[in-house]
């Protein structure tokens, strides 16, 4: 006798609606996983500096043929990355010329943004930008519309190509005739590290493997070049298109280039002066005034000395520490807090002497969230800087002022260093790679790619006023 089961067809249909729904509903999931522009940013420098690591790993980039060790090659690939300069082998003596044009290109790369590099890659392939990249790009070069970006990206990938090789012609004769056919590749690789607020140099000796540009001090030419080229590659990109678009006439500029013009005249003059006072007294006057301009122009955010910053007095290197994590300006190829970020918090503290209700710059008044982030900001640097050099100082038994500069160098990316990064151990090591990594990409921005969307405000609590002081 046969069985019949009238429900199996209606059942199979119910099992295959329901399919269709969990299929329906995982792809709705797997949509709204698309990854913000914050997290792209993120994620791009860190699969970067990774791409950098493995290669500065293979027996090629080392002129022994030795394979580096994992975290020495993520060090080094981290700090080319993030501009920094902090490194743990000599780039000279022991990186092989591939190994040394792998840190170069991890050097372009990291200093005009992975973003900027991917849509160069996209203009030169005649691909079309997406409103979604363009929108990365925005997020990117901290820039305040979207509109023109990419007229905009086509305007510094020229002027970043001319500058690094009109920086690398000046400087050449200058190698060549020290260093012969090899002065060529340190001309371009100075210009390019110099611009990008790197700090890598390829002037060290078996003798002073981490020298920098020492041997250089009294060089008038190589002085006011690399410091030429920290200065423009420092001030922002938004800041070079409005120069470009309305030349000298400072009126015509936005407050922001405004700001940030004066903010780091200041920062130059005001260091320079204090070091020429206290510092290099027995310096011929000439060598004495190239030194000090030096060595207030470089913290922010360079990373080359062409003094011993272990012979500055402390309040010499305390005045390094305080330039080096202010840093550069915003969409620029420096670190740091930003010029920005400190005149904000200091405009605000001068409306609260006043007791005036808003902050002002240059006749224009300040958004409440321009505060609000500044203020974050600067909270932000400030707690995780001390907190790496209190760990390192009692992990590596060293004095406290010595891991301040140095944690303050990682943060800032500005890769001055006192000469104790290279012993530090693996413990140290990491701590610093992750102060590069978030002085580089941006305390916000990692902290915007660990969210998904904006938290909406809801309902707010009822106010209350706090003793403040």
């Amino acid at each position: 006798m046969k069985l019949s089961y009238p429900n199996r067809s209606k059942c199979a249909k119910l099992s295959l609606i329901q399919t269709d729904l969990e299929f329906t509903s995982l792809v709705n999931r797997l949509k709204k996983l698309k990854p913000t522009s914050f997290q792209i940013i993120v994620f791009g420098f860190a699969a970067v500096i990774l791409a950098g690591a493995l290669l500065l790993m293979l027996p090629i980039s080392t002129k022994t043929g030795t394979v580096t060790p994992f975290y020495d090659a993520l060090f080094t690939a981290t700090s080319a990355v993030c501009v920094t300069g902090l490194v743990v082998r000599s780039t000279a003596l022991y990186w092989s010329y591939f190994g040394q044009a792998v840190i170069l290109t991890l050097i372009q790369i990291g200093g005009m943004g992975v973003v900027t590099m991917a849509a160069f890659i996209f203009l030169v392939s005649g691909r079309r930008i997406s409103l979604k990249t363009r929108s990365t790009m925005q997020d990117a070069m901290s820039l305040p519309t979207i509109g023109g970006i990419v007229r905009l990206t086509g305007f510094i990938l020229k002027a970043t190509m001319i500058i690094e090789i009109t920086g690398a012609l000046i400087m050449m004769p200058v190698f060549v005739s020290r260093c012969g056919a090899r002065g060529i590749w340190m001309a371009f690789f100075h210009s390019i590290s110099a611009f990008c607020n790197a700090g890598f140099d390829l002037t060290a000796t078996p003798d002073t493997p981490y020298a920098s540009l020492t041997s250089y001090a009294a060089s008038p030419v190589v002085n006011i070049v690399i410091m030429s080229l920290i200065v423009v590659g420092g001030i922002g990109f938004l800041t070079w298109s409005d120069l470009h678009d309305n030349h000298l006439h400072f009126r015509r500029y936005r407050m922001q280039t405004k700001v940030i013009l004066t903010v780091t005249a200041i920062l130059i003059i005001v260091p320079t002066i204090c070091f020429f006072l206290a510092e290099y007294s027995d310096y011929p006057l000439g060598e004495r005034i190239l030194a000090s301009l030096f060595q207030a122009i470089t913290p922010r955010t360079a990373g080359f000395n062409t003094t011993d910053l272990t012979k500055m007095s402390d309040a010499g290197q305390t005045v390094m520490t305080a330039l080096m994590l202010i840093g550069g300006s915003p969409g620029s190829t420096a670190g740091g807090m930003k010029t920005t970020t400190i005149a904000v918090l200091f405009v605000t503290t001068f409306a609260v002497f006043r007791r005036k209700e808003d902050a002002n710059l240059f006749r224009r008044r300040l958004d409440s969230s321009a505060i609000r982030t500044a203020a974050t900001i600067f909270l932000m640097y400030i707690f995780l800087m001390t907190l790496g050099a209190v760990i390192i100082s009692i992990h590596e038994q060293l004095p406290i002022t010595r891991c301040i500069f140095e944690a303050s160098s990682a943060i800032g990316t500005v890769g001055l260093t006192l000469g104790i990064t290279p012993s530090l151990g693996l413990c140290s090591k990491l701590i610093l790679i992750f102060l590069m990594f978030f002085g580089r990409v941006g305390g916000l921005t990692l902290i915007y790619a660990t969210q998904t969307r904006a938290q909406s405000a809801g309902g707010r609590y009822p106010k209350e006023n706090l003793m403040i002081g």
